[in-house]
């Protein structure tokens, strides 16, 4: 198993120490699997062959257990995203309150397809079917924050205040 001391880890120094400690955590190792997958993810881009390999080898569990998870879980992107990911919810609540309106929008004002990352790299789209927030609906979720009741005006200014945070001016 690899560790902060050990050569050959992908991960910080930092980020192999959380994940040392975090699956002492729980009763069963396995258990860790999605938060340091998150983790992961967040520090190198995506869930690469290199992420899932070495979180296997820490946890103890085969790489097709690890696929697995990441396969289901809408969070995980097995490919580099923007800085900035957007999901934008279509399922029912959200569809009937002008979900597919908020994608269509979205392709539009990004000049990108659905799973497509804009040339500047601050921003990537994506579809969902849930992300929970049904009573709120139309919704999207960018990384990890939700934005709720949206209509094309909002969303514009979803994506502007996003994109005045990027760093270096990116997007501008």
């Amino acid at each position: 198993m690899a560790s902060p001391a050990q050569p050959g880890t992908i991960f910080s120094p930092a980020l192999a120490a959380r994940f040392d400690r975090l699956v002492t955590l729980y009763p069963v190792r396995r258990s860790a699997l999605v938060p340091m997958l998150l983790y992961a993810q967040d520090e190198i881009g995506y869930v690469s062959d290199a992420v899932v390999a070495e979180v296997a080898a820490r946890i103890g569990i085969t790489e097709l257990d690890v696929r697995n998870v990441v396969s289901y879980y809408s969070l995980l992107k097995t490919r580099p995203a923007g800085k900035y990911h957007v999901q934008v919810c279509t399922n029912i609540s959200c569809m009937l309150r002008g979900g597919n309106e908020i994608l269509d929008h979205c392709k539009k004002k990004l000049g990108i397809p659905n799973k497509g990352v804009t040339p500047d790299g601050v921003f990537s789209l994506e579809e969902v079917e849930c992300i929970g927030a049904c009573s709120w609906a139309p919704a999207a979720q960018v990384n990890y924050a939700f934005h709720e009741n949206l209509t094309p005006e909002s969303m514009d200014q979803v994506l502007s205040d996003y994109r005045a945070k990027a760093p270096n001016g990116e997007g501008k």
